[in-house]
């Protein structure tokens, strides 16, 4: 596995920001992590990178231990924090020159040509960091990140603050990084997700709520069912209750129907409304995207 966590804590104070989690992510795939503000999506990252230690549990990177050999585990590693830091007074090569020769590249020369053209940055490999837009910018975060041909990736909110033509660019050119390497992205855009990755792992309150690739996730059969229905007249929602059925007025005549145990939530909408003389006007399926799923699981 490229990366390994089992049972890893870490606490500030008393405050478990993350609390005995564990997962593990091989080569080629690039997984999604998820979760509100304060989940602990940033701490969990900072940790795999060695930028700070756990309290507790085993982090492996390619198989080596995170608190054993950082250095090791960072030549290993390329990471894009979420505000991403550059210094903005260097030129784009001059940058990238500058990083490779921390890095001690043999052919730093053509190594650093190569990401330029890689994620698109030839017309302004001579402009200064600072004067680049922001989806330049994290372009050149992406190759700083890259340039030491890491097994590992590690992005938090690559993709923040960009236009729609600079998110397309940008998640391709993560897609293309992701065929031989291990991808874990932090991001709020559900979008980008379902668009980027393979799988899911969501984090609420230091925990994990949910581990798995987004087609089982979105098609997990014992997820909530919920149904619009508009009748012909304002209903009695008690009605409903018996059966475990929760009805959510809309307005007037459309009413949102939810449960997580009756079989099929239609037919019993129907049996009922029926059973009480209500015409049902139209009834639809609210399908869940991923979006919805976070929602319920993070809520």
């Amino acid at each position: 596995m490229s990366i390994s966590l089992k049972n890893v804590s870490k606490l500030y104070g008393e405050q478990k920001a993350v609390n005995n989690i564990s997962f593990e992510i091989k080569t080629g795939e690039i997984v999604g992590f998820l979760g509100p503000n304060g989940a602990g999506k940033s701490t969990t990252m900072k940790m795999i990178t060695t930028f700070i230690p756990q309290n507790s549990g085993e982090i492996l990177v390619s198989g080596i231990n995170t608190l054993d050999n950082p250095i090791e585990v960072k030549k290993r590693v390329g990471y894009l924090p979420e505000h991403n830091p550059l210094y903005t007074d260097m030129y784009v090569k001059e940058y990238l020159t500058f990083l490779a020769r921390l890095y001690k590249l043999k052919d730093s020369k053509n190594r650093v040509k190569e990401m330029i053209q890689s994620v698109g940055l030839e017309k302004e490999q001579n402009k200064k960091i600072g004067a680049l837009s922001k989806g330049f910018r994290q372009r050149v975060g992406l190759a700083q990140s890259i340039l030491h041909n890491p097994d590992v990736l590690i992005l938090d909110e690559p993709t923040s603050g960009l236009d729609p033509n600079q998110l397309v660019e940008i998640r391709e050119l993560i897609k293309s990084f992701g065929k031989d390497k291990t991808v874990l992205l932090s991001t709020h855009i559900m979008q980008e997700v379902e668009a980027i990755c393979d799988r899911v792992i969501i984090i609420k309150n230091g925990e994990i709520v949910a581990d798995d690739n987004i087609i089982n996730i979105k098609n997990n059969k014992n997820k909530e069912q919920v149904i619009k229905v508009t009748f012909d007249e304002k209903i009695d929602p008690t009605i409903f209750k018996s059966k475990n059925i929760i009805a959510k007025e809309i307005d007037k005549e459309n009413w949102l129907f939810s449960s997580v145990s009756v079989t099929d939530l239609r037919k019993e909408i129907a049996k009922i409304a029926q059973q009480n003389d209500y015409l049902i006007l139209e009834m639809n399926t609210e399908k869940d995207n991923l979006e919805s799923i976070f929602k319920k699981l993070t809520k």
